[in-house]
């Protein structure tokens, strides 16, 4: 394994860069950073439309976030591999491919995480709001959703999570992510797949497992700055 390591640990992190296309490690993180950051304003949208007392815009992105949530993966990248080219009229990359595969199936999860945590909000913050002549938008934009985004960050990086995890479905379309990486390393030495794939599962476990006590972090110090505030309001 570990000369498995040696011989291929740059493939593994960088892919052939900077000879050839950047791989790897390396690569499924810029997929996943990329997939949130741009699903992130769209969730932030699909979440306060998810809130809204108005039917004919509840509805439509409801049955969206419903219909996109009840899909796999996989079919949105086979979607996006056939359906995004015909749209725009050329083809495009796959690394394009699963990145827009990815914005939509994550507007429609983060965008339930934006609308749960708008609604953990007291009502009472929302009517004292809107008693001072604050309107709705208003509201939201300095009231509701600088706490709601507060407290979702947990989840915002359990979301992140889930996007490290999914990129490696992009093996499917060729895209030269991390587990694609040890694919061609276990296509060359034909005899070693359970030492590729075990080196493969703890760089994705090492990376989880690191993202996972973040969050717990983040967990604890939300806890104790909510304490703090009940504290100093009582």
């Amino acid at each position: 394994m570990l000369q498995i390591l040696h011989d291929y640990g740059l493939l593994l992190l960088i892919g052939q860069y900077p000879e050839g296309p950047l791989g790897g490690l390396a690569l499924t993180l810029i997929l996943a950073v990329t997939g949130l950051v741009c699903s992130f304003p769209l969730a932030v949208l699909v979440g306060v439309a998810r809130t809204s007392r108005i039917r004919a815009i509840y509805l439509p992105v409801s049955t969206l976030v419903h219909a996109i949530r009840g899909l796999p993966v996989l079919l949105i990248i086979f979607w996006a591999y056939f359906i995004v080219p015909l749209v725009i009229g050329r083809s495009i990359s796959g690394v394009t491919t699963v990145i827009c595969a990815l914005v939509v199936y994550e507007l429609a999860f983060m965008g339930e995480v934006v609308r749960a945590g708008i609604e953990a909000i007291p009502k009472g913050q929302v009517e004292a709001s809107r008693s001072l002549g604050l309107n709705y938008f208003q509201t939201m934009r300095r009231v509701v959703l600088p706490q709601a985004l507060y407290q979702m960050l947990p989840s915002i990086l359990n979301q992140f999570i889930n996007l490290i995890k999914n990129t490696s479905l992009g093996y499917i379309i060729s895209v030269n992510e991390l587990t694609y990486s040890a694919y061609q390393i276990n296509a060359q030495l034909l005899t070693r797949p359970f030492e590729v794939y075990a080196i493969l599962a703890v760089i994705y476990f090492l990376l989880c497992w690191s993202l996972g006590l973040c969050m717990s972090w983040i967990e604890k110090r939300i806890k104790r700055d909510r304490q703090v505030r009940l504290r100093s309001a009582s």
